[in-house]
Protein backbone atom coordinates (compact mmCIF):
# COMPACT_ATOMS: atom_id res chain seq x y z
CA UNK A 1 0.00 0.00 0.00
CA UNK A 2 1.37 3.58 -0.76
CA UNK A 3 1.69 6.05 1.57
CA UNK A 4 0.16 9.58 0.75
CA UNK A 5 1.67 12.53 1.03
CA UNK A 6 -0.79 13.68 3.48
CA UNK A 7 -0.21 10.40 5.31
CA UNK A 8 3.39 10.47 5.64
CA UNK A 9 3.56 15.02 6.54
CA UNK A 10 0.67 13.88 9.48
CA UNK A 11 2.19 10.99 11.02
CA UNK A 12 5.88 12.31 10.52
CA UNK A 13 7.47 9.89 7.83
CA UNK A 14 7.72 12.22 5.01
CA UNK A 15 10.57 11.49 3.03
CA UNK A 16 12.77 14.22 2.02
CA UNK A 17 14.41 12.28 -1.11
CA UNK A 18 10.87 11.77 -2.64
CA UNK A 19 10.49 15.51 -3.65
CA UNK A 20 12.36 18.70 -3.43
CA UNK A 21 9.66 20.00 -1.52
CA UNK A 22 9.44 17.42 1.14
CA UNK A 23 12.81 18.57 1.81
CA UNK A 24 11.79 21.93 2.78
CA UNK A 25 9.15 20.05 5.00
CA UNK A 26 10.68 17.65 6.70
CA UNK A 27 11.05 18.73 9.89
CA UNK A 28 8.48 19.89 10.40
CA UNK A 29 6.04 18.36 13.26
CA UNK A 30 2.63 18.49 12.06
CA UNK A 31 -0.63 16.13 12.94
CA UNK A 32 -4.08 16.30 13.20
CA UNK A 33 -6.74 14.78 14.90
CA UNK A 34 -8.51 13.67 11.41
CA UNK A 35 -8.56 14.09 8.14
CA UNK A 36 -11.42 13.82 5.58
CA UNK A 37 -10.47 12.88 2.07
CA UNK A 38 -11.99 14.29 -0.90
CA UNK A 39 -13.76 10.85 -1.31
CA UNK A 40 -15.12 11.23 2.41
CA UNK A 41 -12.35 8.66 3.87
CA UNK A 42 -11.71 9.65 7.44
CA UNK A 43 -7.98 8.83 8.30
CA UNK A 44 -7.83 9.74 12.36
CA UNK A 45 -4.53 10.30 13.21
CA UNK A 46 -4.65 11.13 16.75
CA UNK A 47 -7.35 10.42 19.68
CA UNK A 48 -9.81 13.51 19.96
CA UNK A 49 -8.62 13.76 23.74
CA UNK A 50 -5.18 14.06 22.64
CA UNK A 51 -3.57 16.90 21.27
CA UNK A 52 -1.99 17.04 18.03
CA UNK A 53 0.28 19.65 16.49
CA UNK A 54 -2.55 21.34 13.51
CA UNK A 55 -2.87 24.99 14.80
CA UNK A 56 0.68 26.12 15.59
CA UNK A 57 1.09 29.81 16.64
CA UNK A 58 -2.36 30.82 17.09
CA UNK A 59 -5.05 32.52 19.67
CA UNK A 60 -8.55 31.86 19.58
CA UNK A 61 -11.03 34.15 21.36
CA UNK A 62 -7.86 35.84 23.27
CA UNK A 63 -6.16 32.32 24.34
CA UNK A 64 -2.87 31.24 22.88
CA UNK A 65 -1.40 28.06 21.77
CA UNK A 66 -5.16 26.48 20.54
CA UNK A 67 -3.76 23.12 20.38
CA UNK A 68 -4.41 22.74 23.74
CA UNK A 69 -7.87 23.44 23.33
CA UNK A 70 -8.88 22.10 20.18
CA UNK A 71 -9.45 19.51 17.79
CA UNK A 72 -7.93 20.04 14.39
CA UNK A 73 -9.85 18.15 11.62
CA UNK A 74 -8.21 18.88 7.59
CA UNK A 75 -9.48 18.88 4.95
CA UNK A 76 -7.75 17.08 1.62
CA UNK A 77 -7.62 20.42 -1.15
CA UNK A 78 -6.60 23.28 -1.63
CA UNK A 79 -8.22 26.82 -0.57
CA UNK A 80 -9.96 27.52 -3.69
CA UNK A 81 -11.16 24.06 -4.51
CA UNK A 82 -14.78 23.37 -3.75
CA UNK A 83 -14.87 20.59 -1.21
CA UNK A 84 -16.97 17.74 -2.36
CA UNK A 85 -20.63 16.73 -0.71
CA UNK A 86 -18.70 13.53 0.69
CA UNK A 87 -16.65 15.87 2.94
CA UNK A 88 -19.30 17.93 3.95
CA UNK A 89 -20.90 15.28 4.81
CA UNK A 90 -18.36 13.57 6.68
CA UNK A 91 -17.18 16.75 8.27
CA UNK A 92 -20.50 17.43 9.63
CA UNK A 93 -21.26 13.52 10.99
CA UNK A 94 -17.63 13.75 12.89
CA UNK A 95 -18.70 16.98 14.33
CA UNK A 96 -22.02 16.31 15.51
CA UNK A 97 -20.36 13.31 17.22
CA UNK A 98 -17.89 15.62 18.84
CA UNK A 99 -20.65 17.50 19.67
CA UNK A 100 -21.81 14.95 21.76
CA UNK A 101 -18.57 14.51 23.23
CA UNK A 102 -17.69 18.59 24.09
CA UNK A 103 -20.82 20.31 23.90
CA UNK A 104 -18.94 23.95 23.78
CA UNK A 105 -17.70 22.88 20.02
CA UNK A 106 -21.07 24.06 18.91
CA UNK A 107 -20.48 27.09 19.08
CA UNK A 108 -16.72 27.63 18.74
CA UNK A 109 -16.56 26.03 14.90
CA UNK A 110 -13.61 28.09 13.31
CA UNK A 111 -10.75 27.62 10.65
CA UNK A 112 -7.22 28.09 10.56
CA UNK A 113 -7.61 31.11 8.89
CA UNK A 114 -9.23 32.63 11.82
CA UNK A 115 -6.82 30.92 14.45
CA UNK A 116 -3.46 31.92 12.66
CA UNK A 117 -4.97 34.23 10.19
CA UNK A 118 -0.95 35.50 9.40
CA UNK A 119 -0.27 32.31 8.54
CA UNK A 120 -2.71 29.99 7.45
CA UNK A 121 -5.39 30.18 4.96
CA UNK A 122 -7.68 26.95 5.06
CA UNK A 123 -10.03 26.18 4.76
CA UNK A 124 -10.24 29.01 2.27
CA UNK A 125 -13.16 30.71 0.25
CA UNK A 126 -14.57 27.65 -1.08
CA UNK A 127 -15.39 25.92 2.11
CA UNK A 128 -19.29 26.62 2.72
CA UNK A 129 -19.35 27.58 6.46
CA UNK A 130 -22.77 28.42 6.16
CA UNK A 131 -23.87 24.62 4.74
CA UNK A 132 -21.78 23.01 6.83
CA UNK A 133 -23.21 24.51 9.87
CA UNK A 134 -26.98 23.73 8.72
CA UNK A 135 -25.34 20.21 8.28
CA UNK A 136 -24.17 20.72 11.72
CA UNK A 137 -27.35 21.28 13.18
CA UNK A 138 -29.75 18.37 11.19
CA UNK A 139 -30.30 15.56 13.92
CA UNK A 140 -28.70 12.61 13.02
CA UNK A 141 -31.72 9.67 11.76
Amino acid sequence: MAVRGSDALFTGTIDPQAHPFFAEIAHLRVSAHCLIRRDGEIVQYVPFDKRAWHAGVSQYQGRERCNDFSIGIELEGTDTLAYTDAQYQQLAAVTRALIDCYPDIAKNMTGHCDIAPDRKTDPGPAFDWARFRVLVSKETT
